[in-house]
């Protein structure tokens, strides 16, 4: 893996700085992590180290059954970032149990799930992944785009679900104008992602917009088959 350093990435993309300018929940899961570590080392740069752990976490049950020594030997960290990271574990754990889950079989559903993003400066598009059951198990910020457009290659919208082993993709995003109707290019990018679901047997189950006036599923629409 590229060498990534902090210290050369743009001031603005920095992760706290991120969060400052855009909120947390524009963060991707390795920059809220380098949030929660803070520093890394000489041989590994926090963000380098922070989409390691979160990479190892998407793969191993690190919840169930690790002490923090347990932890730290795994994850190969010093004693106070193994802390940190049991800590933001066992707090997720607690606020929000396994029996809560989110299922999303509906447009409606997902508009409900996603409407606070309504309110955003910004066109944000996320993906959210399910499993067979159209139960919720992750969900990505995929791209933040201008006042106007929120590009994306179906590459970084279908990666999460690869690797996280999902049944099915559904991705939603925000008009700031208000209103919305889908766009051409909303349109495109709806039948462009469907087509790479289809070769990749990772269907894309729809496309919903949310605004201020409320949301429209463009599979609802029959832009998705």
């Amino acid at each position: 893996m590229e060498r990534l350093n902090l210290k050369e990435t743009p001031l603005e993309e920095r992760p706290r700085e991120k969060m400052k300018r855009l909120g947390p929940g524009a963060l991707k899961n390795h920059e809220l992590m380098a949030v929660i570590l803070g520093k890394g080392s000489r041989k590994e740069g926090v963000i380098e180290r922070a989409m390691r752990i979160v990479d190892q976490y998407r793969n191993w049950d690190l919840l169930r059954g690790q002490s923090v020594q347990e932890l730290q030997a795994s994850l190969d960290l010093p004693f106070t970032q193994a802390c940190q990271v049991a800590a933001v574990f066992e707090l997720g754990k607690r606020l929000f149990k396994e029996t809560d889950e989110i299922f999303l079989s509906s447009p409606k559903s997902v508009f409900n799930y996603s409407r606070s993003m309504a309110s955003l400066k910004k066109e944000h598009l996320k993906g959210l992944y399910l499993d067979t059951r159209n139960k919720l198990v992750r969900e990505e910020i995929i791209s933040i785009g201008t006042l106007n457009s929120s590009p994306a290659h179906p590459r970084e919208v279908f990666q999460p679900a690869i690797e996280s082993s999902c049944a099915a993709v559904i991705i939603v995003h925000n008009h700031p104008s208000g209103d919305p109707t889908p766009s051409e290019l909303d349109i495109a990018l709806t039948k462009r992602l469907a087509q790479a679901g289809k070769l990749l047997e990772i269907p894309l189950l729809d496309h919903v917009i949310v605004a201020k006036k409320g949301f429209v599923s463009l599979k609802e629409m029959g832009v998705i088959e």
